[in-house]
């Protein structure tokens, strides 16, 4: 099992930024691909970035030249960088784990709110 806490979400104007931090700990197997989702009202939940066990990372078009993800040194934890903030990023954002030799595990959730 793999438990994922996330923090840093919040109230933020339009073209502030904000940083999202996702704190992964249990059984994490070497290969896996951490990311986050985020799910507006009426919407599906979507993919925003990840970034596998090796660095490859992975953006939605939306947030290119926006938004960075990266992971700590220790590999365990998740950070998102959000800076030139839209209204429409407004969203519950998601931390997401994927073992590659099996489980998918999910955050709680953190809610991002960008007024205009």
């Amino acid at each position: 099992q793999v438990q994922l806490v996330e923090s840093g979400g919040g109230l933020v104007q339009a073209g502030g930024s904000l940083r999202l931090s996702c704190a992964a700990s249990g059984s994490i197997f070497r290969d896996n691909i951490m990311g986050w989702y985020r799910q507006a009202p009426g919407k599906q939940r979507e993919l925003v970035a990840a970034v596998d066990n090796i660095g490859v990372t992975d953006y939605a078009d939306s947030v290119k030249g926006r938004f960075t993800v990266s992971r700590g040194n220790g590999k365990n934890t998740l950070s998102l960088q959000m800076s030139s903030l839209k209204p429409e990023d407004t969203a519950v954002y998601y931390c997401k784990l994927k073992n590659l030799a099996g489980g998918t595990y999910w955050g709680q959730g953190t809610q991002v709110t960008v007024s205009s």
